[in-house]
């Protein structure tokens, strides 16, 4: 059973001050992951240009929220001697996400987001029962969100420099041609999915026509997912993982990205390409002890949204090339991934929605399935 409380900053502070803020004053907190992965925002975000507000140097705001969570495991089992106790109380967790915006100068603004976290459930129970790896990345945690300068260096372009999260496709749930942005799964269908992804650094300039918008990305930032530390009830494994080899930021490292967004009547439709490193990793030893790798790949995809009334038909198709294997070193094969997807919203503040993947890997043969593929 789990269960989690979020409050807004201005919600705790709520009888402090005499004045109310107006109404809509308040910004937003971050947007990805079931709502992260709404097209209509991330359609939005591609297509249209900065706003005007943004060529007068107005104020800046600073906002915040406090979150408070917890967890509590019921159907475990004792734990086998020697390993750790994840039955009762869980998680007990308190962070505070911060974010700092406004123009500094007309045209221009800067977005910053810092967020930190403590969980006070490994000192309740005892940090003696926990192994370092898991306290390490899981006790408490600062980190630098979302943090950019964006602005519109000539008519109908847009630039966009920092780390950032940019949503590709259509799919609420399933990931096909979203592929840029990591994710945070240490703790797999418990975090909200809007937290999940993880911002990169990139280099983004938009061009706006009529009704598409093109982009150009550079990615010199090389992130992966955050998976369940070993020491984690989440881990899958009795030993630690093998160590994990990360090409280094930069230049050299270089990852590329496009995309082209069309927004019509009734409808929009979307491709992209991308050049980066595959997020999940594959075992390789190359004469030493084994590492994990990631492979360089190729993505080309589309995605398009039809509106039918008040239901919404979505799909995406992607084709991956250079995926490689953990156990087969050398072997490297093609993906074709089609998404197709439905969704209702005539009810009030309720809507249904429902997606099915399909993929296909080229060559699959005998070696494939006794690795487990």
């Amino acid at each position: 059973m789990k269960a989690e409380e979020a409050m807004p900053l201005d919600e705790v502070l709520e009888g402090f001050g005499e004045e109310q803020q107006p109404a809509g004053s308040a910004p937003s907190t971050l947007d990805d992951v079931l709502q992260g992965f709404d097209e209509t925002q991330a359609a939005d975000t591609e297509t249209q240009p900065l706003d005007a507000a943004l060529h007068s140097a107005g104020g800046w705001q600073l906002s915040g929220e406090l979150d408070f969570s917890t967890a509590y495991n019921f159907a475990h089992q004792r734990p086998a001697p020697g390993q750790t106790d994840f039955r009762g109380l869980s998680r007990l967790r308190t962070g505070l996400d911060l974010e700092l915006e406004g123009a500094i100068t007309p045209g221009w603004r800067l977005h910053l987001e810092v967020g930190g976290e403590y969980d006070a459930v490994y000192r309740i129970n005892g940090r003696d029962d926990y192994r370092a790896q898991l306290l390490d990345e899981s006790e408490s945690e600062v980190e630098v969100g979302e943090a950019y300068l964006q602005g519109s260096p000539a008519p109908a372009f847009d630039l966009k420099l920092g780390r950032q999260i940019l949503v590709w496709g259509k799919s609420d749930n399933l990931r096909v041609t979203d592929l840029l942005n990591p994710l945070d799964l240490r703790e797999p269908g418990i975090v909200d999915i809007e937290d999940l992804r993880l911002p990169v650094g990139m280099a983004k300039l938009d061009y706006f026509s009529g009704d598409w918008g093109f982009s150009l990305i550079a990615l010199p930032e090389v992130r992966f997912s955050k998976l369940p530390p070993f020491g984690s009830d989440f881990y899958q494994g009795a030993a630690p993982a093998p160590p994990e080899r990360v090409p280094a930021d930069g230049i050299d490292n270089m990852q590329y990205a496009l995309a082209a967004n069309g927004i019509f009547s009734g409808w929009d439709l979307a491709f992209y390409w991308a050049d980066v490193y595959r997020d999940q990793g594959h075992l390789s030893a190359n004469g030493g002890a084994p590492k994990l790798r990631h492979s360089r790949i190729t993505m080309a995809g589309s995605a398009a949204n039809v509106a039918l009334g008040n239901w919404l038909l979505k799909g995406e198709l992607a084709y991956l090339s250079g995926l490689e294997f953990s156990g087969l070193p050398g072997l490297k094969r093609d993906r074709a991934d089609l998404l197709l997807g439905v969704e209702y919203s005539g009810f009030d503040d309720t809507t249904l929605s429902a997606e099915r993947a399909l993929r296909r890997l080229s060559g699959f043969n005998e070696n494939l399935a006794a690795a487990g593929y």
